[in-house]
């Protein structure tokens, strides 16, 4: 292998690990904050687990810290990437919820809203890509 190759190799596993590394501080970090700051996730919960959004909060909290720790495990990691997209699709209704009632986060700008829609697509994709190896 020629140098530049080995170098070219070098800096693309590196640039894997700084993806594995920042998806799982990612998660481990949202996760830890659905119980640092309950009520703003509370808040977003959609109407229909409203009268449960405390223990929703609380397991999709529990469930970003198991993704991101699951991700540093490279046991767990191919696992825990699908486990990261299941959880963004589980949570995609409280993002759908904030863009259709604006009126409610009046202190996020409608923009926001909607980009955190788009946003989780790239997440997903983010997730699998990370966690491949």
């Amino acid at each position: 292998m020629t140098r530049e190759r080995a170098r070219s190799s070098a800096a693309a596993h590196r640039s894997k690990i700084g993806q594995r590394d920042g998806l799982a501080a990612f998660f481990l970090g949202a996760g830890v904050n659905h119980f640092v700051m309950p009520h703003a996730y509370e808040r977003i919960v959609p109407p229909r687990l409203q009268a449960r959004a405390g223990p929703v909060v609380q397991l999709s909290g529990l469930a970003e810290i198991l993704g991101g720790v699951g991700v540093l495990l490279p046991r767990t990691r191919r696992a825990s990437g699908l486990w990261l997209i299941g959880v963004l699709a589980a949570v995609f209704p409280a993002n759908l919820y904030m863009a259709r009632t604006p009126e409610r986060f009046a202190g996020i700008p409608r923009w926001a809203l909607y980009a955190r829609l788009t946003l989780q697509p790239l997440m997903m994709w983010w997730a699998w890509r990370a966690t491949r190896r």
